[in-house]
């Protein structure tokens, strides 16, 4: 007996081959596009806001030379009329009058040149410290070997240094990459300014601590500590070769402060001097050797900032001083006035 079979009652006319599935009977989608290679009017249609513009200094600089213009009309004025009234009075006073005003232009404009100076080799020391620190990500020889010669006329009336640039001469000659030779440099000529710089920040500290734990009066503690961060960043731009001038100094106060304001302040509790200096030595401490320790911290922190923007080359080869480095003095100092 034969089995059932079903025949179709039509014919078919596509093959299984032929067919297409209903699942892509659309067009596929477009990749989406990489957001690395978008052009720059692709860019302007996104929602990502354009970096600020820098405020225009114009109208600052203009109030400032403005205004010192009028001051110094001011002054001439007055110093003309201060003549005429000497002669008026006495011929020989008003030539002694016209001798001293001739004094006072030129050592104004002496001290003008210096205080321009002050501020260019301010400006040299971040110049340098950028172009190094650029050197170092691109290993750039030839911006190294400049980088080196920059620094070795820096230094070329530093007796003490002297030997170390030689040495870093004939090292220089054989290299051949440029972060090696940056990192070379550094190791070379900024390992005794380092050391001499610690030391200094290790002192000025002390002092701090010790002023601190014996001065009767809270407005000496603060006038001493603002006095010695005061010489401490004077001492250690003078040592890198920094050497500003009155106002170059102000600019350099004000960059420390910006820097400390940015790396944050130091908040020290009672917890954090038992962490830092010890629990045995806290426990021991009065709290006028506590605000010592503090204050010498914060004088620390001082040091720390100052040196970051006065060293020429940033910190490759060589670590940067922490707080850190200098609790064990400041240790030391409390346990020393304690037991005296």
């Amino acid at each position: 007996m034969r089995q059932p079979r079903a025949i179709p009652t039509q014919t078919r006319t596509d093959t299984p081959s032929s067919r297409s599935p209903r699942a892509f009977e659309t067009t596929m989608a477009e990749p989406a596009r990489d957001v690395f290679e978008a052009s720059p009017s692709d860019l302007a249609d996104t929602d990502v806001a354009p970096p600020p513009k820098r405020r225009s200094r114009f109208w600052r600089n203009l109030a400032f030379g403005s205004g010192g213009a009028l001051i110094s009309l001011g002054l001439g004025l007055a110093a003309d009329r201060l003549v005429r009234d000497l002669f008026a009075a006495y011929d020989w006073l008003g030539w002694v009058g016209l001798g001293v005003v001739g004094v006072f232009i030129v050592a104004l404009a002496v001290l003008t040149v210096r205080e321009l100076m002050g501020l260019a080799r301010l400006r040299t020391m971040d110049r340098l410290r950028d172009k190094a620190a650029a050197a170092l990500l691109a290993d750039d020889l030839s911006a190294a070997q400049k980088i080196v010669a920059d620094l070795n006329g820096l230094y070329a009336n530093r007796p003490d240094l002297a030997r170390v640039r030689e040495g870093l001469q004939t090292d220089a000659a054989s290299i051949l990459d440029g972060a090696e030779l940056i990192m070379t440099a550094e190791r070379a000529l900024m390992a005794p300014l380092d050391a001499r710089a610690r030391a200094l920040t290790a002192s000025s500290a002390r002092r701090v601590a010790l002023v601190t734990a014996v001065a009767p009066r809270a407005l000496i503690d603060i006038a001493f500590v603002v006095f010695e961060s005061i010489r401490l960043a004077r001492n250690l731009a003078d040592l890198y070769g920094a050497r500003p001038g009155f106002f170059g100094f102000i600019r350099l106060m004000g960059a420390i402060i910006a820097h400390l304001a940015v790396t944050g302040g130091l908040v020290l509790t009672d917890g954090v001097v038992e962490q830092l200096v010890g629990h045995g030595v806290a426990a021991k401490l009065s709290a006028r050797l506590g605000e010592g320790v503090l204050n010498g911290l914060m004088t620390v922190r001082v040091g720390i900032a100052a040196i970051k923007l006065v060293r020429p080359l940033p910190f490759a080869a060589r670590t940067s001083p922490v707080v850190s480095d200098f609790i064990a003095d400041l240790g030391k100092v409390a346990t020393d006035a304690k037991t005296q």
